[in-house]
């Protein structure tokens, strides 16, 4: 079975990578494949070459014609990206691996594979990996979430690797929402560490962060101990705690006041706004994701929300 790659940001590239030293031919669709083909490096993965089983091209339907199709695109734009495939896919399978909620329709992305691509198969592959590890070669395990657990063992076998671990699941819902939700707290925690509150604070809201995360993917039919796994809890533990994290990262500028690059993708941003309208719909109290909302739109400042948040009433934990 042959495996595509849409998007060559980082992880994308990274992912084709590592499947191709899985064995077999990978095709990776570029926007702007000159650069890549003839350097056979990406500059967001330096000292890394493209293997020569890794084929590069800019045409989206030549790349669909692939039995797997890993979407690497970020969550806004992946509606947008699927529109562009005039196939209709059918009987392929898409994975989503980008994490975040969709702002028109405030679902995830396996319920926007599967209103843009209705006869193809939905999957997730989601947990704690940075591009640049993936990419060298480096020891992670992840998440593949798939409703059908028939489809969700072949791609299981097709897409780990001796270095690329995947554990299966058919808690699709779970493990999109882990995925999305961790990136919010993620800011927090950087605008924490970059206002100096220390790493006790840190830990106070990955602590109720994680509880945040837990109360609205439980409400929407996820199991808690997906939460628990790989694609809430390690999720979580690697992005609120690493500066190669861009929400991390992100966050660290806004707690320490210095402007941020626009050009890198903080998929965390968004997710924050999109989480705030979903959680208010559906009646739940996330205050550290509506924080996160308020603080990266320039609502409020880094020090009126730690007040905001220091300042609620006292409760059973």
């Amino acid at each position: 079975m042959s495996i595509a790659v849409i998007g060559a940001g980082a992880f994308g590239t990274a992912l084709a990578i590592s499947m191709a030293r899985g064995g077999g031919d990978v095709a990776l669709w570029a926007r702007d494949i000159s650069s890549l083909q003839e350097t056979r490096q990406s500059p967001r993965l330096p000292g890394v070459n493209l293997p020569d089983s890794v084929s590069v091209t800019a045409e989206l339907d030549e790349i669909a014609q692939a039995d797997t199709l890993l979407l690497s695109v970020p969550m806004q734009s992946m509606s947008s990206a699927l529109s562009q495939i005039s196939a209709p896919l059918d009987g392929k399978s898409l994975v989503a691996c980008c994490k975040g909620i969709d702002l028109a329709s405030l679902t995830g992305p396996a319920e926007v594979l599967r209103q843009k691509k209705p006869l193809a198969t939905a999957a997730i592959l989601t947990g704690p990996s940075f591009a640049a590890d993936i990419a060298r070669g480096l020891p992670t395990a992840l998440t593949l979430a798939c409703e059908d657990d028939e489809i969700g063992q072949s791609l299981q076998l097709q897409l780990s690797t001796p270095a690329l671990r995947l554990y299966r699941s058919t808690d699709v819902v779970g493990a999109e929402l882990g995925g999305a939700l961790k990136n919010v707290i993620a800011i927090a925690c950087g605008a924490c560490i970059g206002q100096g509150i220390g790493d006790s604070a840190r830990a106070a809201l990955m602590t109720r962060g994680f509880a945040e995360m837990t109360r609205l993917a439980i409400h929407l039919g996820a199991r808690p101990e997906t939460l628990a796994g790989l694609s809430g809890m390690g999720d979580l533990a690697l992005t609120c705690m690493s500066e190669q994290s861009r929400n991390y990262r992100f966050g660290l500028s806004l707690g320490r006041q210095e402007p941020f690059d626009p050009g890198i993708t903080v998929e965390g941003a968004k997710t924050a706004e999109a989480v705030t309208r979903l959680s208010q719909q559906v009646g739940l109290d996330m205050p550290i994701c509506k924080m996160v909302y308020h603080l990266s739109t320039g609502q409020v400042s880094v020090t009126d929300a730690i007040r905001t948040l220091l300042s609620r009433p006292l409760k059973e934990e």
